[in-house]
Parts: C-alpha cells; structure tokens; sequence
C-alpha cells in the first residue's frame, strides 16, 4: 500500500525538482511569431543557427586587416569602440562583429562550448567571405572563444588580442594556492556563483533566479565591483550610450548571460598551458592586456598564463580597470600592437 504511494511521491517530486532546474524556453526568438523582429543582418550556420553581425571601418574589399571583434558579457555586437578614423584609414581597417549565441539577435545554442564558439567565428568569416586569416580581438567573457580559436582554428589567424580576459578558476595547469588566492579576491557573491557555474551548472539557472542570496555583484548593481577608472569610463559612456542595448537579452536572460557563465565555466577539452604558439616565424602575435586596477578580472592568473605561454606578449595597464578598451588611448594601442610589426 504504502510502497507505490511513496513512488507515485517520489516520481512527482523528481519532476517538480526538474521542472524548477531546467532552463526555460528561449522568451522569444528573433524573427519568429510573436518575437523580437529581426532589424540586423544575419548568417545561417551549418547547423541552422543565425548569427547577427556589424561591419564597420573600411569596406572588406578594401582593408588591409579584418579584425573579429568578440563581446563580452551582458554585451553585443553593438558596443562601440572608440577607435578614431584617422587610424581606420591609416591601417585600412575593416572590423566584424556578431551577437554571441542567444544574445541581441543571434539564436540560442543550448549545446554551446568553447569550440562550438571558435566554429562560428570560423564559418562567420567564411560566409560574409572575409579572407583565410582574420584577427580576433576577444572582451572579457569573450576572450573564452579566443582560446578556442586558438586551440582549434589557429591557421585561421593572423593575430589575436585577449583583452581584460576572462579567466577559469578551475584550470587544471593553475596552482591550487593561485586559484585560491585569486577566487578570494572577488566579492562572495561572485565566488558562490561561480562555483555553482563549475560544480553544479545545472542549478545556475535556479541559483540565479532566486531572491534570497545575492548573485553577481555586476548584476546586482553593486558599484564596488568597479575601480575608480571605470567608474569614469561608465560615467562618459552614459552619456552616449551604444545604440541596441534594448535588444542584448531580449531572448531571456537564461539563454545569453546564464548560459555565458556555463560555458565557461565548463570543464575544457583543453588547458590554456597546453597551447601551441600559432605563429612560429612571428608572421602574427597573441596579447593579453590586463589593466592593474581592474576588480573583476584577478591579475596573478593572467600573469602565469603569459608566464606559462612566453609567446603571449603581457602588456600591464597602469591607472586603468576593466573597462581599458573604452578608453581611446588604450584601445589605439591594443589595435597597433595587433596589426603593426
């Protein structure tokens, strides 16, 4: 009697416990009944995907570099990088950026890692038919998918940029005592979080949504998370904010940032350490940029990638955050160190 009561209770719990687990379906995809409307040009990946993209700077037929811009988190292909047009037209520069998967108007990719990533940077370039090499200048979050170019499509390269990078707590080639030390450095919500990303990445999108605990200090408002050089980059750039903000999680919150943070925090087929130097002859170069008041990102983890990898050239930025790109002068100089030898 009791036995299949306590089945049919068991059964029913597992699935109200599914059903508070399990992502929800996308709000609405772009382009689809009742969706967002699709106001950006778009690619369709091997696998059926769109992919929303920008061009800027000079016309592809015309430039001398082509430079994949890749986004961070919370962001789009609609930053704007405060690049002038004197150098545009000096290097003959033409830029590309896309909306990464399930942000702005580019479709979600539920099965999304690092390489799936670096493949989409790979057939974006091939269909907007921009040249067998590119460089690929990865923000923040968006420096995960420049590992993965890396890793998996380094004969596509020309040069690479990791800027402000995101870094993995979790690396199998980081010193238990320098993850340690680095994780403790971030506020305790950003800690909790990221560990439930790595340890349990199917409770994030519970974890994320409940209101009992704080989550991420940048989500939360919590200004603390910026060093005073941000905070000045934040104030000017409220002062003309990009166009298409309104649209970066407009196809749920779950399916851009959420699943932004399980992809990298995923274990990786592979260890940054264990990369190999795509450019041999110095026909290209790889740069990590790291300002040395930035917050968000831990300096000391950066420092013993480069440390590990010498073919990584290290540039520390004195009086600069997280935000250094948004400033002119840095972002100038990331782009002539990539381009110019």
């Amino acid at each position: 009697m009791f036995a299949p009561i306590a089945v049919a209770l068991a059964v029913g719990l597992i699935g109200l416990a599914y059903q508070a687990l399990k992502p929800p379906p996308p709000s609405k995809l772009c382009g689809s009944p009742g969706g967002p409307p699709v106001t950006s040009p778009r690619i369709k990946l091997s696998d059926g995907r769109h992919v929303a993209y920008r061009e800027a700077g000079v016309p592809k037929e015309e430039a001398n570099h082509k430079i994949i811009i890749i986004h961070g988190f919370g962001s789009s292909k609609d930053l704007n990088l405060p690049v002038s047009q004197e150098l545009i037209e000096e290097l003959k520069i033409y830029f590309l950026s896309f909306d990464r998967p399930g942000y702005g108007e580019s479709d979600p990719h539920p099965l999304r890692t690092v390489k799936t990533e670096a493949c989409d940077v790979e057939q974006l370039a091939d269909k907007l038919q921009i040249g067998s090499k590119f460089y690929v200048i990865g923000i923040s979050m968006g420096a995960y998918p420049v590992y993965g170019c890396l890793k998996y499509i380094p004969q596509r390269l020309a040069g690479a940029s990791l800027v402000v990078p995101f870094v993995h707590y979790w690396w199998p080639c980081l010193p238990a005592n320098l993850s340690r030390e680095a994780l403790k450095r971030l506020p305790v919500e950003n800690q909790r979080t990221f560990r439930i990303a790595y340890y349990f990445p199917w409770l994030l999108n519970s974890w994320m949504s409940q209101k009992w605990f704080p989550t991420l200090s940048i989500m939360s408002g919590n200004m603390d998370i910026f060093s005073p050089p941000d905070l000045e980059i934040l104030k000017k750039l409220s002062e003309s904010p990009s166009e298409g903000q309104e649209k970066i999680l407009q196809q749920g919150i779950h399916e851009s940032l959420y699943r932004d943070l399980k992809t990298g925090y995923a274990k990786w087929e592979f260890d940054p350490t264990d990369l190999i130097n795509p450019f041999p002859d110095n026909e290209g170069s790889v740069h990590i940029w790291q300002g040395c008041e930035d917050r968000i990102i831990p300096s000391q983890i950066n420092q013993f990638i480069s440390e590990k990898l010498p073919w990584i050239q290290y540039h520390e930025v004195p009086d600069a955050g997280h935000l250094l790109i948004f400033e002119r002068k840095f972002c100038e100089a990331i782009i002539r160190a990539l381009l110019v030898r």
